[in-house]
């Protein structure tokens, strides 16, 4: 059996997120995202690089966090926590997930429910009392992943203009937990 694991991210990391986060990217949104915007993902994996690297040694806050899920000591997925953002939640007691990916070669081995358990255990020791996470409303698999562990859509949604055009959006869920109550699976 291979070693798998979930550990905080280290800068060293950042390459290897940006290269899960590309991989997520194009398999996600395949037929959602014109055929253009998934082939100019590698002129942005720089940027990539650089936000993952900035979110594990520079974060915003202390409350801030990344995580990433290993298969022995390559990274398959990663994890961005930490205050929510939303005006309707209080980032003094709730928390987010900003991004959650795991790899598409690497999915359906229980790297995305350890990634998720190891956020709720690391938010919960950090004082949240309550987490979120925004969903792409097609994203059947990230659904059943989060419902299964026990979170809910709490009815609030968005459309994110990806170009900022109106020509590309995704429309998206909130999903929430409440990290008070016992373990997440």
């Amino acid at each position: 059996m291979a070693d798998l694991s979930v550990r905080p991210a280290r800068e060293a990391d950042a390459a290897a997120l940006a290269a899960v986060q590309v991989a997520a990217w194009r398999d996600g949104y395949a037929g959602v995202l014109p055929a253009e915007t998934l082939a100019a993902l590698d002129a942005q994996r720089a940027d990539f690089i650089l936000t993952w690297s900035e979110a594990t040694v520079r974060p915003p806050t202390y409350r801030h966090r990344v995580l990433v899920a290993c298969e022995g000591s390559v990274v398959v997925g990663g994890v961005s926590v930490g205050p929510a953002q939303d005006a309707d939640q209080d980032p003094g007691t709730d928390a987010e997930l900003f991004t959650f990916t795991v790899d598409p070669a690497h999915r359906r081995a229980g790297h995305g429910s350890r990634l998720l358990s190891a956020s709720v255990d690391l938010l919960r020791g950090a004082g949240f009392g309550a987490a979120s996470i925004w969903l792409d409303r097609d994203d059947a698999a990230s659904r059943q992943l989060f419902t299964s562990a026990g979170w809910a859509d709490d009815g609030s949604t968005r459309r994110l203009d990806l170009d900022g055009d109106g020509r590309v959006v995704v429309d998206q869920v909130r999903l929430h937990t409440d990290l008070s109550e016992g373990p997440t699976p």
